[in-house]
């Protein structure tokens, strides 16, 4: 299926997407299979499978505890891939690989491509891979692939650049919804309803999706009026904190729909 898993769901759906971030290997080791089967059954349209990482650039400090517990755990690329494998035996919602370009570099970029392909990834979100480097060194490789890569916009994005990342992507367009990391609480203000009403007015061939700093129902129901739908990680991350991760989960995703 790959990225038409992807593509078929925002033709399908129209709004109010919602899309759940997790770190794999958090907060136990094996989690992500039994959490990705519960957000499922609530309906969640994707999810982002954050692999760990040690240094987590676009990460808050929420995410950035989660990987470490994760890599404590003992969460590497081989087992995320096998636990990718057994929830799609189950689970037929897209399923985004999210990390940095350094865990793909080291595996081989054919090599990792391969494995996310197999294992039934649907598309990866790499942030530190700019769009020129991609499109200069790496699109050959990935368009081998029947994969979905999806690129970040923020408010300090200008247009042409926004085009040139709407031509290149292929799924969504991730818009973080400011400048700071991950996890940034805290009302939308003015200026974010005027960035997004400008992403909107641009009319891109990708759909839009909003994240950081969405913590509420409240933020979640204003990002579907100017997107597609929202990304949440920080805040669900926070709410696994309790000892019934499952049960924290499918509540949290109550609270937000």
């Amino acid at each position: 299926m790959g990225k038409q898993r992807l593509q078929q769901l925002f033709q399908q759906k129209k709004g109010n997407l919602l899309s759940i971030y997790l770190t794999a290997g958090y907060p136990r080791k094996d989690a992500m299979p039994l959490l990705i089967k519960t957000l499922a059954d609530k309906g969640v349209d994707f999810i982002e499978a954050g692999m760990p990482y040690s240094d987590p650039l676009a990460d808050g400090p929420t995410i950035q505890h989660s990987s470490s517990v994760a890599l404590q755990n003992g969460m590497n690329l081989s087992l995320y891939f096998k636990q990718i494998a057994q929830i799609r035996q189950e689970v037929d919602l897209p399923v985004l690989f999210m990390g940095y370009f350094n865990q793909v570099l080291r595996t081989g970029i054919d090599r990792f491509l391969q494995q996310c392909e197999t294992a039934g990834i649907d598309g990866l979100i790499i942030p530190d891979l700019s769009p020129e480097i991609y499109q200069a060194h790496y699109q050959k490789i990935f368009k081998k692939y029947d994969l979905s890569l999806i690129f970040l916009i923020s408010p300090t994005t200008s247009n042409e650049r926004i085009k040139m990342i709407d031509n290149l992507s292929s799924g969504f367009i991730y818009v973080v919804s400011s400048s700071a990391t991950t996890g940034k609480s805290g009302r939308f203000e003015e200026e974010h309803l005027q960035y997004f009403e400008k992403i909107r007015q641009m009319s891109l061939k990708n759909p839009a999706m909003i994240g950081f700093g969405i913590d509420s129902a409240e933020k979640y129901q204003t990002a579907c009026r100017y997107a597609h739908g929202a990304i949440i990680g920080s805040a669900f991350i926070k709410a696994l904190s309790s000892n019934d991760y499952l049960k924290s989960a499918g509540m949290f995703v109550e609270k937000i729909r």
